[in-house]
């Protein structure tokens, strides 16, 4: 047998093209998608909270680095896969997001100060302190709880989007996640699950080339993450994630076609983490300092919303200066706040994770109070709020 025959039988397939409405220059290069039902007031409060959130990430990364938190992420590059989806998604879908979709909630309505008393993990947040800083929840905004453990937000988010069809509501759950989650097992079960059952979900993968230390071509030999899921019988699209229109554009479509088809979409947005991965991570160990310049003076998703604004006339150097600082006050004043602030309830480690406390929690609040009481005095009790 000859061996010729292998190449002329063995499945071979171009690389998945990247769907875009507006360039690196902030140029709208497909003129015919422009996404005209955005009013100038919307576009501008996206572009703001990109730079509020930018803002905030700032400031708190050196909170962090003073040692008054004890942890942080930023989302530095990534804010047009943020505001971009969140825009095109009403409060009724449900979020399941990583740990770097800051700007989905913050779309949402989750102000700064919420975000702030979460990172101090002071009486005012949600969840009472028991969570690492940035991992943000709310059940008002339909914002499932960010858990650590890479991808175990994905098979939750199926399920989830299968109880909405079985419910017969008329909404979808939104799972974000990296590129590295998308190596994890839960990926491909979760997606198998979404096709078969025909859930109503749309998977956001943030492709932003790095995986904590590790680069993307490290990862995976295939054509992105794109490229799995015809596999899984799911429709797909890959989308400039520096592109505010084109996430917008793709996400809005994406979410119509679920509901109307019952079946999942997988979106790979491509985009670039410009800031380290986390507070525990230094990149410049990794990858060169000149490979980040590139994208934080050119081709980012703010400064290209903005090069945009500037040209309709809608936003200029001036109202930028002036905006910044204004968040910047916002977000000091936010931090002055929740730095104030006395923790939570010491009783709250307890409560919550049954409806009524069993035997065994109930015996070791009553040690753990003891213990307290007698030997208080050696514990920095004045920074907790007081039981009632």
């Amino acid at each position: 047998m000859k061996a010729c025959w292998w190449h002329s039988k063995v499945v071979k397939s171009k690389a998945i093209s990247t769907y875009q409405v507006m360039d690196e220059d902030g140029v709208i290069t497909n003129q015919a998608e422009f996404p005209s039902e955005l009013s100038k007031e919307t576009i501008l409060q996206c572009y703001q909270g990109m730079v509020k959130l930018n803002t905030f990430d700032r400031i708190m990364y050196e909170v962090q680095r003073q040692g008054a938190i004890s942890f942080y992420m930023t989302n530095f590059g990534e804010e047009g896969v943020h505001f971009g989806s969140a825009l095109a998604l009403d409060l009724e879908d449900v979020v399941f997001a990583q740990y770097r979709e800051a700007g989905v909630l913050m779309h949402r309505g989750f102000t700064i100060q919420q975000m702030a008393h979460q990172l101090y993990s002071n009486k005012h947040d949600i969840g009472k302190g028991r969570q690492m800083p940035v991992h943000y929840g709310s059940k008002d905004l339909n914002f499932q709880t960010i858990s650590s453990p890479l991808a175990t937000q994905i098979p939750q988010a199926a399920g989830a989007a299968y109880a909405l069809k079985v419910t017969g509501k008329k909404a979808v759950t939104v799972c974000y996640f990296g590129d590295g989650a998308a190596s994890e097992g839960d990926f491909h079960a979760a997606l198998n699950f979404a096709a078969t059952l025909g859930a109503p979900v749309i998977f956001i993968c943030r492709n932003n080339k790095w995986a904590i230390s590790t680069p993307t071509r490290e990862q995976y030999r295939g054509d992105g993450i794109a490229s799995r899921g015809p596999g899984y019988g799911i429709d797909t699209i890959r989308v400039d994630g520096n592109d505010f229109f084109g996430v917008y554009n793709t996400v809005k479509e994406a979410k119509s076609f679920v509901l109307r088809n019952n079946k999942p979409v997988l979106i790979e947005a491509m985009t670039y983490r410009v800031g380290h991965h986390s507070t525990s991570d230094d990149s410049n160990r990794y990858r060169e300092k000149t490979e980040v310049a590139s994208w934080l003076t050119g081709n980012n998703p703010i400064s290209r919303l903005a090069k945009w604004l500037v040209v309709q006339g809608w936003w200029d150097e001036e109202k930028d200066n002036t905006y910044k600082k204004e968040c910047f006050d916002a977000v000091v004043a936010a931090k002055a706040v929740a730095e104030s602030e006395k923790k939570p309830k010491i009783e709250n480690i307890f409560n919550d994770v049954y409806d009524e406390l069993t035997p065994d929690l109930l015996q070791q609040q009553k040690e753990l109070l003891e213990h307290l009481k007698k030997y208080g005095d050696k514990y920095p009790l004045d920074l907790y709020e007081p039981k009632q």
